[in-house]
């Protein structure tokens, strides 16, 4: 998230100093989802900014304690309502499946707790990433729904 980025930010200048020569000043290309705005192909606009960001960067990793709360600025950004949504969904698709647990539908049990970890990046890409997902945890709730018969497991 957001104050994790900051934080792992403010070494940017020592790694740049010891992987390159001559580092004079750093600049930061970014898209505060605060901004807004889409470049030509609708992804967040990126702006640049100068060394001053580090400041910046370092005020935000100790607002950390904010994630989560009511005063958690980013928390209220679409893509943070979509995290908790399926933070959410997730709970209750293993609470409603949880008495159907059985030997032939472990697979699809699996596959369903793994798909989380398919939805990653951020912004558009995070999106993309979460329709997938969506897609293909529909298909494993219908197959949970109506499992196969042994003979039909037989004949593919």
């Amino acid at each position: 998230d957001e104050y994790e980025v900051a934080r792992l930010h403010l070494t940017t200048v020592e790694k740049a100093k010891e992987t390159f020569d001559n580092v004079d000043q750093i600049r930061f290309h970014l898209a505060p989802p605060m901004l807004g705005g889409m470049d030509a192909n609708g992804r967040p606009k990126k702006r640049e900014f100068g060394p001053w960001m580090l400041r910046s960067f370092a005020l935000l990793s100790r607002l950390k304690a904010l994630r989560g709360s009511p005063f958690d600025a980013f928390g209220y950004t679409a893509e943070r309502r979509m995290e908790r949504r399926l933070i959410k969904q997730f709970e209750n698709d293993f609470i409603s499946l949880a008495q159907k647990i059985n030997q032939e539908n472990m697979d699809l049990l699996v596959e369903l707790a793994l798909l989380p970890l398919s939805i990653r990046g951020f912004g558009p890409v995070k999106q993309a990433n979460e329709e997938k997902a969506q897609k293909r945890r529909a298909e494993i709730l219908e197959g949970l729904k109506h499992p196969k018969s042994p003979l039909q497991h037989a004949a593919e």
